[in-house]
């Protein structure tokens, strides 16, 4: 029979991958990423301030807003009621039993 060579334990191989990515540098960005990023921010910027103002982009102002519209755009018919009275103006009935 061929003579197997013994296995390291489970632990001992996740340790050896463990120092293997240790060991490795830390990732760096290619030279000059951050001005890209930062001109490629710089010119998509105006187009997206023309599609809507800056509050409305806020969905809480937009909400806001449209319950502002909604209640001053009501015209007080729920008032009126109240306002005229009632047309028998007299002492009240005790209903019977």
């Amino acid at each position: 029979m061929p003579d197997i060579p013994a296995r390291p334990a489970p632990d001992e191989e996740w340790d050896d991958l463990l120092r293997q990515l240790r060991a490795q540098p830390l990732a760096q960005p290619r030279p000059y990423f951050y001005q890209r990023v930062h001109a490629r921010l710089a010119t998509r910027a105006p187009a997206a301030a023309l599609a809507l103002p800056g509050w409305l982009r806020r969905p809480a102002y937009a909400v806001l807003l449209g319950g502002v519209v909604l209640v001053l755009s009501g015209d007080g018919a729920t008032l009126r009621p109240a306002l005229q009275g009632p047309k028998n103006a007299g002492p009240p009935r005790l209903l019977p039993r």
